[in-house]
């Protein structure tokens, strides 16, 4: 397999591609990414023989930034017929190994969005199908290889392979959040999803326990602070504007009103969250020092990316924090991702290693 299908924020995909490149030339896996901006999607053509496994198998998915899920994948499959769609890609797919589990999926575009009906109906015939012929295991199971056939239209898709465990466990990479009535604003989904992607479910449990202490930078209306009281821990909130009543009936939440890049604590505190709007190397210096002088000791922050440029802003910023540690003698780790509730952004966790 020669083919690497990512799927990205549509918009994204000079970003993703970028990206993508560098990791894989880091590899030896040489190649070059074909794409068009507001598809949603980034084909990275390998020039080395079974590159695109080669990438899927010694590349962690996590370090990935822009890209929300991937597969190695045969050469775009076309002309599908309408009315026997699973003999030909039974025929195509003979040389895979046998998958536990399959994932038909389109790209999350409005063009694609009209695909979601035939993506629904052909998945229980196929997934029969391929059982019978033996490329699917005879129960799900995630310990095999992942199937995925990503549709472009009705008679064109790319079919392929994720190993377990290295790649994003949701459909499309896109986790499945409701809007909780309660919370003041809808930014409070971008710090559900981080927690769900950057802690696994004990260290949600231990990390973000009852009785904890948080600060909140540039909080109004309450959106991120909302996560932190659902938990019931203690929060600053940080921010000259003002915070949803609720919030502060709920006896967990004191307001500072101050500008969030001057504020200190008294004492060090258990977490620290940031959404500002800055420049992104302004809060990323911000972020490690807050660090460095021992604040805190984690940190979700969101960083709001320039119209151009945006993958080298952000190797930029994580250069700066690095830069910035190391010379405190600070041992750190920094993981960044583009969530899907992130728009023009990505988000960061930082914390003492």
């Amino acid at each position: 397999m020669d083919h690497l299908v990512l799927y990205c924020r549509p918009g994204f995909e000079p970003e993703c591609a970028a990206e993508i490149t560098e990791l894989a030339n880091s590899l030896g896996v040489a190649g070059y990414a074909r794409t068009d901006r507001g598809q949603g999607y980034v084909v990275y053509h390998c020039l080395v023989e079974q590159g695109a496994l080669q990438l899927v198998t010694e590349l962690p998915f996590r370090q990935l930034i822009f890209a929300r899920q991937w597969f190695a994948a045969q050469p775009l499959i076309e002309g599908l017929p309408a009315h026997d769609r699973i003999g030909p890609l039974l025929q195509q797919l003979d040389t895979l190994p046998q998958c536990g589990e399959l994932m038909i999926e389109t790209a999350d575009t409005n063009e694609a969005k009209e695909l979601a009906g035939f993506c629904r109906k052909f998945t229980a015939p196929c997934a029969a199908a391929m059982r019978r012929h033996g490329l699917l295991s005879a129960k799900r199971t995630q310990r095999l290889p992942r199937l995925h056939l990503f549709f472009l239209d009705s008679s064109r898709v790319y079919a392929g392979i994720s190993n377990p465990g290295n790649h994003a466990p949701q459909p499309m990479g896109i986790p499945r959040l409701k809007f909780p009535a309660a919370a003041p604003s809808r930014s409070t989904l971008k710090l559900d999803e981080a927690f769900l992607h950057f802690l696994s479910a004990n260290e949600r449990e231990t990390l973000l326990c009852p009785g904890l202490r948080a600060v909140d930078l540039g909080a109004a209306p309450g959106g991120w602070t909302w996560q932190l009281v659902k938990r019931h821990i203690r929060v600053t909130a940080v921010d000259n504007g003002p915070m949803a009543e609720s919030l502060m009936e709920s006896g967990l939440v004191q307001h500072a009103m101050e500008d969030g890049f001057q504020y200190e604590p008294r004492k060090p505190v258990d977490w620290m969250v940031c959404d500002m709007a800055d420049q992104p190397t302004k809060v990323a210096k911000r972020m490690a020092l807050w660090l460095e002088r021992g604040w805190c000791r984690r940190i979700i922050f969101n960083l709001k990316l320039p119209m151009k440029k945006r993958y080298a802003s952000v190797v930029e910023c994580c250069e700066l924090i690095s830069q910035q540690l190391d010379q405190a003698g600070v041992g750190f780790a920094l993981d960044m991702k583009q969530l899907y509730h992130d728009r023009e952004e990505v988000t960061g966790y930082l914390r003492v290693a």
